[in-house]
């Protein structure tokens, strides 16, 4: 017998909700939910699949323990005790640093991944902490801390109220959109032309998005950053910089002007191979039309001035007085942020804490790029002991990150490793022990970090559609006891086991120490809803079926639309959103300024130090011609990094790894249409299909990313049969932008040539 049960699609950003249809215990079915209060229905193909995804025969049961060189089925059990075996002793002889934690992008759409990995983290006390935010997205936090002084305070373009929206290096017909969470993109771009706006693409490639575009310009890969301080130069030289209500909350504008002075419409054009009157032309229109928005992602940040190009995003956002007002970009109020301190100075952001060991990489938001991590393995300095020892959860860096054969060669060296993961894959097949959290209809969903970036405030909370299968343990409890069994960090004396660190703990306990941890010290805030109150008092009121639960529920209760515990009784609790299934709209988003500003200043620091110290290299690339071809990755609607290709649902079609060349480079270079061929970089060479097309400018080719599913020793029998070619190793792990430590993966220089070519 069929049911229905509501759950939020955790396959991208768009954060989708879904109505599953379950037959038993199995999900065979997924629509759009249309009474969702956010995405009203809308879905996707990944969406569509999700009950493939859930039910894909090779995801792992059992955790996996090596013994004798092999890896082979365990017992929950056995399984924590050789984590506990294995990582402990390494702290103790070589320092926390010695342990490595890498973080993938699937932690974010879960509710384990945003609640544990930050206790993880803390009870080590490592600095070599590793995320796939250096691959795509640092670049966008470091220039939010320098102007704004929170690395989390992002803006997002205000999607359904802007009459003129500028995209550079975003794709949301293919991505469903990044750092901006905001279900049916689509829709929403063709709204924003229905009622007379004007959407303008910046981008190499005439992708999905571009073909909407009312105007598409195909920049040269990597000089986004030119193109953009050129556009803010003619705001000051036509005398069109109008700030409005912003100005009494920004500071250094007259600074900005005279740094931007060199970037002249005629100095960048060759550069950026974009005329001069059609940058003047982008500046022009951005700032007369009555709201707009500047929104930047990975094409913008993957480059070697990614932290330059996303900084310039919200300078003109600024500078045309679009910064935080409606139809413009604001910052939202997620239900589970702290209840907002009140507006003034703060500690602002800083860069370079900590440098890693090898090349002295500085730290950015606590992390190193994780571009240095083999070389953090595998390289021997006179500072501190390399990394012996690596965590890994929810990630694939032999995939994901630069030169993969050398991380490939460092894993395997490892004294030890542990992985939580679903699949054995590229990676997790290095590990020791591996331990798989169950499928996604079995575990609730919160979307912690989404909400921070959504184009409207909401509020959504699903419970497992399907209970948790016998012998499986939830991925919750997975990371509590991986705390425990690393860890002895802060657990009581009467919780501990009998060896500190040990998993035989209560799980439970990690949960009962952060809730303690928080409402001890949100009852000593002046600005709390509970100042002053009992803390013990506070814990016993929580609700919820388990300890996740209860924490949600006391960050809803103590955030900017929660009850206070009582004092604001018409507000939010777990309580409240549970009788609330398809979720509460909060409604758009709202001017914010000066309240989220954390810089020490208290306003928008429109010029930080930092970034006055880079802008020299910037100039440096104006005489700079790169000849020959560049490189640029490519997404796809059906596709999210390396998680979904064991999909069938999910492959095949245009959803190919295939080499994207212009027809007159094509010919060129005597390839034709479907012919192999090998693609060499810095890091390597691949050899893949070349797909012809005039959808990509001259002199650029593109891969995709996420493919290479050819290394023995994994179990991902459908992502084998068409494996693909590692696109990242072409790439050495030399190229970052210095700012934020990211990966340079667009505009790398690449030779392409026949398979009959000599080498």
């Amino acid at each position: 017998m069929s049911r229905t049960a509501l759950r939020i699609c955790p396959l991208c950003e768009a954060t989708c909700g879904l109505t599953l249809t379950i037959e038993g215990t199995r999900v065979s079915g997924a629509r759009g939910d249309r009474d969702d209060v956010f995405s009203q229905g809308f879905i996707c193909p990944k969406g569509a699949s999700f009950g493939a995804a859930d039910s894909d025969p090779d995801r792992l049961r059992v955790p996996l323990v090596r013994q004798d060189g092999e890896l082979r089925e365990a017992t929950w059990e056995e399984a924590f005790d050789a984590v506990a075996a294995g990582i402990r002793p390494i702290v103790e002889r070589y320092g926390p640093h010695a342990v490595g934690v890498v973080l993938g992008n699937p932690n974010v759409h879960t509710m384990a991944g945003a609640l544990y990995p930050p206790v993880l983290l803390a009870g080590l006390r490592t600095h070599s902490i590793f995320t796939a935010s250096t691959l795509d997205q640092m670049p966008k936090h470091v220039s939010s801390g320098l102007l704004f002084g929170d690395a989390g305070a992002i803006p997002v373009p205000d999607l359904d109220r802007t009459d003129h929206l500028l995209l550079i290096g975003a794709n949301p017909l293919e991505s469903n959109g990044s750092l901006c969470t905001a279900p049916d993109f689509p829709g929403k771009l063709k709204a924003l032309k229905a009622r007379g706006g004007t959407l303008t693409v910046i981008d190499p490639r005439r992708t999905r998005t571009a073909r909407l575009a009312d105007r598409h310009v195909a920049v040269r890969p990597g000089t986004d950053a030119l193109l953009l301080a050129a556009m803010a130069y003619v705001l000051f030289e036509e005398d069109l910089v109008d700030l409005g209500g912003l100005a009494p909350h920004v500071q250094g504008v007259d600074e900005l002007a005279s740094s931007v002075r060199d970037f002249t419409p005629e100095a960048v054009a060759d550069a950026c191979d974009v005329e001069p009157d059609t940058i003047r032309a982008l500046a022009r229109e951005l700032a007369a039309a009555p709201t707009a928005a500047v929104y930047g992602r990975i094409g913008s940040c993957t480059v070697p001035h990614g932290t330059l190009a996303s900084w310039l995003v919200d300078v003109l956002n600024v500078l045309t007085g679009n910064l935080d007002r409606p139809g413009g970009a604001l910052f939202p109020l997620s239900a589970t942020d702290r209840t907002p301190r009140p507006a003034g100075p703060g500690h602002g952001f800083a860069l370079g804490r900590w440098h890693s060991r090898v090349s002295r990489h500085p730290e950015a938001k606590g992390e190193l790029p994780i571009a240095a991590l083999a070389e953090e393995i595998d390289t021997a300095t006179d500072e501190g002991s390399p990394v012996r020892a690596v965590i890994a959860v929810a990630a694939n860096p032999v995939l994901s990150a630069p030169d993969g054969d050398r991380l490939d060669k460092a894993l395997g060296s490892l004294d030890f490793m542990v992985s939580v993961d679903p699949y054995l894959n590229e990676t997790s097949r290095h590990a020791h022990v591996v331990l798989p959290p169950p499928p996604p209809s079995q575990a609730p969903h919160f979307d912690f970090a989404f909400n921070t970036l959504a184009v409207r405030n909401q509020v959504r909370y699903t419970r497992a559609a399907v209970p948790l299968e016998a012998g499986r343990m939830a991925e919750t409890e997975i990371l509590a006891r991986l705390v425990l069994a690393v860890t002895d960090w802060g657990l009581p004396r009467s919780s501990a086991a009998e060896s500190p660190g040990k998993h035989g703990a209560d799980p439970a306990a990690v949960d009962v120490l952060v809730i303690g941890q928080t409402l001890g010290k949100a009852v000593t805030e002046a600005h709390s809803p509970v100042h002053g109150r009992d803390p013990g008092e506070l814990a016993r009121q929580l609700t919820g079926q388990s300890g996740p639960e209860r924490r949600l529920d006391m960050m809803l209760r103590l955030g900017p639309y929660g009850d206070g515990f009582g004092a604001r009784p018409d507000g939010l609790s777990l309580e409240k959103l549970l009788a609330h299934p398809h979720g509460i709209d909060l409604g758009p988003l709202q001017p914010r300024l000066p309240q989220p500003l954390k810089t020490v200043s208290g306003k928008v620091e429109l010029l930080p130090q930092p970034i006055a110290d880079d802008l020299p290299r910037l100039r440096q690339t104006l005489s700079e011609r790169a000849d020959g071809l560049v490189l640029v990755g490519r997404r796809h609607l059906r596709s999210n990094n390396s998680w979904l290709h064991n999909v069938p649902a999910l492959t095949g079609g245009s959803n190919r790894c295939t080499l994207h060349i212009h027809p007159d480079d094509a010919e060129r270079l005597g390839l034709a249409d479907g012919v192999p061929v090998r693609v060499k970089g810095a890091g390597g060479a691949v050899i893949t299909p070349v797909e012809v097309t005039d959808g990509i400018r001259r002199g650029v080719v593109s891969l995709p990313h996420g493919w290479g599913h050819d290394r023995p020793g994994t179990r991902m029998s459908h992502a084998a049969l068409d494996p693909g070619v590692n696109v990242n190793q072409l790439l050495d792990g030399s190229l970052l932008d210095p700012l934020s430590g990211n990966a340079v993966l667009n505009g790398v220089p690449v030779v392409v040539a026949p398979l009959d070519t000599p080498r």
